[in-house]
């Protein structure tokens, strides 16, 4: 049987006065899949993830999110189908707590059933391990902790479709290895795009891995398809 697909663009193209960002992207990800989206710095990851999710209006080119158009929703409508995605940048609530931040993403798509936000709440923390940590203050955790705690309020919107931008920034070696082994859990609950520069990170964890230069797709296939790859090699993992 073939996969289903959830996310797909057709020639996806972003331009900025003149630079091409990105340039006739066609991507297709598969609902279930753990995909890595790689490639080195100013490559187009960040603008392309931009159009996926809404933040960035694409100049020519198509996204589709589980069979339908989505090229010209807004953000929070595309949310609303079930798309959740973490940045580079840390995006809490600083002076609420850990529980607060995680139920105001619950309260999204659960308005007014308190037991079901509470569930995804104590579920989505426990997946992390900050459920010891519910009343602190958000912005005076670690910096690794608050990366954590966005994870944690991308899972309680239980997300079709889960977008995480550089998740391992920051994380200590064991938080990076309790992340491997969260991916690895959510591994055909969720559908997941990860944007990572941690390579043992994308080898452990992804189905399949994309890899974008120069705005354009380089290459796409299993890791030890990647790794082997002498494209990829030049641009990227540093051999020629």
């Amino acid at each position: 049987m073939a996969a289903v697909s959830l996310l797909s663009t057709v020639q996806l193209s972003k331009h900025y006065a003149g630079l091409q960002a990105v340039s006739g992207v066609d991507f297709d990800l598969s609902a279930g899949q753990v995909r890595a989206l790689i490639g080195p710095n100013g490559a187009g990851k960040t603008t392309f993830v931009g159009m996926l999710c809404g933040r960035i209006p694409a100049t020519t080119g198509t996204v589709w999110f589980n069979g339908q158009n989505i090229t010209r929703l807004p953000a929070h409508k595309r949310m609303a189908l079930g798309m959740a995605y973490t940045f580079q940048i840390t995006s809490i609530f600083a002076r609420l707590s850990v529980h607060e931040n995680v139920a105001l993403a619950a309260r999204r798509l659960h308005t007014g059933d308190k037991h079901r936000v509470e569930a995804l709440v104590q579920q989505a923390l426990q997946r992390v391990n900050l459920q010891d940590y519910q009343q602190q203050i958000a912005g005076v955790m670690s910096y690794g902790h608050q990366r954590l705690l966005e994870i944690a309020m991308g899972l309680a919107q239980s997300p079709r479709l889960f977008i995480l931008d550089e998740p391992t920034q920051g994380l200590t070696e064991s938080e990076v290895a309790s992340f491997i082994e969260l991916i690895r859990s959510l591994a055909g609950e969720t559908t997941i795009l990860l944007i990572e520069h941690n390579m043992d990170v994308v080898m452990k964890t992804a189905d399949a891995i994309t890899v974008l230069n120069f705005g354009e797709k380089l290459a796409e296939g299993t890791p030890d398809e990647i790794r082997a790859n002498d494209a990829v090699q030049a641009a990227y993992l540093g051999k020629s």
